[in-house]
């Protein structure tokens, strides 16, 4: 699904997004890094679902 992810670069760049929100001097600027910060939220959490699914099944008795 996600093939080669680096799920530290989606996780640095969340952090990212989530510092120049707080930093930022307007709502829209601040809304516009949540909305990124959302987005790789998202990503983080179907590569953490996926990989969770992976392991299940290769602990799976066969």
């Amino acid at each position: 699904m996600f093939g080669e992810m680096d799920v530290n670069y989606l996780l640095h760049r969340q952090q990212v997004a989530l510092i120049r929100a707080q930093m930022s001097h307007s709502a829209k600027g601040r809304a516009a890094y949540e909305d990124l910060a959302r987005g790789y939220t998202s990503r983080i959490d179907a590569y953490r679902r996926e990989n969770e699914r992976l392991v299940d099944l290769a602990h799976c008795p066969g």
